[in-house]
């Protein structure tokens, strides 16, 4: 008797784990390609002036291309500052030599070692606030690159009074061997495309560090930078604090790209897991379900449980099916059959990739410490501060 009911338990465990999955994906595969296939908002002519803050720390893979990329916009007035801590920055030399390159262009370099809290990408904002000129904000991460037409993109929606933030996603670009493209998919396979499904569903709990525009007023009605010294998941707090104000936060059409630079897997891991943490602290509860999204394990397991019957076979070709299209969805963006092409290389990456992502989502609740550009630091799951670990 107790064996028949155990058996029963496993077998709706099964029957969970496999709806569950197929059901998560294909959503989020219908997701991606209505984001795909629909038409885009049209840009206007020209906006008000506008400044992009970079903060920058140390020297990267592609951080001349990406910064150059800042120089390329087709907007009419706008200013970039740079900031740094370190005068000896290697940054810097990266920066005056597009200074060379583009002497029309206004750009202003903060060097300056104060540290306010102990988020010290907040700190460099912090400073180099005080030499920025316009009233329409954009803070970019520096390992970014951008599309000419980034600027009107993501400024934009700023013209309507009640939009606090505008951010927008950002897809992998992999650097290295075989542990950087496994890193782009996580991005393009699993964090992208599951904002995607929120948004779909009427969420904006989000905003992203690759972009983040806002009024100066806005910033100063939530406390300013000042307001995120002490605070891990700095952009996801921005916009929070913008929402608790009363305005939206605005999913801009427009997508970056960021790079993957690891060349080892615990180098991976450790990026990984510190996004998978932070993600935890700040929507512990949806994150606690997310594991249905890393298909291939998942149908796995619901396969071992039910057995190889009619019913979860279907169920288990559909969920492949998703996942399929969620791997070749992101690299038809541009260039389709080259870029198909290049998907079919890395074909066999992807059910190693949902194991990989299944096992770090599963460390990510046994501990609170994160890696960041050389630091320790511990994240408090209650308020995703941080405190020297």
């Amino acid at each position: 008797m107790a064996s028949t009911h155990m058996a029963f338990v496993l077998r709706f465990i099964g029957w969970f784990l496999l709806t569950a999955a197929t059901t998560s994906v294909l959503l989020t595969a219908l997701a991606v390609l209505w984001r795909r296939f629909r038409r885009c908002v049209a840009l206007p002519a020209a906006g008000p002036p506008a400044t992009i803050l970079k903060p920058l720390c140390g020297d990267e893979p592609r951080l001349y291309e990406n910064l150059r990329s800042f120089f390329l916009q087709d907007y009419a007035s706008y200013q970039l500052v740079f900031g740094v801590r370190d005068a000896a920055d290697p940054a810097l030399t990266v920066v005056r030599r597009l200074q060379q390159e583009f002497p029309d262009q206004d750009v202003a370099i903060v060097i300056n070692p104060c540290v306010h809290g102990i988020n010290l990408k907040v700190s460099n904002l912090i400073n180099i606030m005080a030499v920025a000129r316009h009233d329409l904000l954009v803070l970019a991460d520096s390992d970014i690159e951008v599309a000419p037409n980034y600027l009107r993109r993501v400024v934009a929606p700023l013209a309507q009074p009640d939009v606090g933030i505008v951010t927008c996603l950002y897809r992998g670009r992999a650097l290295g061997g075989m542990w950087s493209r496994l890193g782009t998919q996580f991005i393009d396979e699993w964090f992208l495309p599951s904002v995607y499904l929120a948004h779909a569903f009427g969420s904006t709990r989000y905003a992203f560090g690759a972009t983040i525009a806002l009024r100066r007023d806005t910033l100063s009605a939530v406390g300013g930078f000042e307001a995120l010294a002490n605070i891990v998941a700095d952009d996801y707090r921005l916009g929070e604090l913008t929402r608790q104000q009363g305005l939206r936060t605005v999913l801009s059409e427009c997508e970056v790209r960021t790079d993957v630079t690891e060349h080892r897997l615990a180098d991976l891991a450790a990026r990984e897991l510190r996004w998978m943490r932070t993600i935890r602290s700040v929507t512990p509860l949806s994150y606690a379900f997310t594991f249905v999204c890393f298909t291939v394990p998942i149908i796995a397991l619901g396969l071992a449980l039910t057995g190889l019957r009619e019913p979860t076979l279907c169920l288990a070709a559909a969920a492949l099916t998703g996942r399929l299209v969620l791997h070749f969805a992101g690299r038809l963006q541009s260039a389709p059959p080259r870029t198909l092409l290049a998907s079919l290389k890395h074909f066999a990456l992807f059910p190693v990739r949902d194991a990989l992502s299944l096992l770090l989502w599963a460390c990510a609740f046994g501990g609170t410490k994160v890696h960041w550009r050389g630091q320790q630091m511990k994240i408090d799951p209650q308020s995703a501060t941080r405190s020297p670990a």
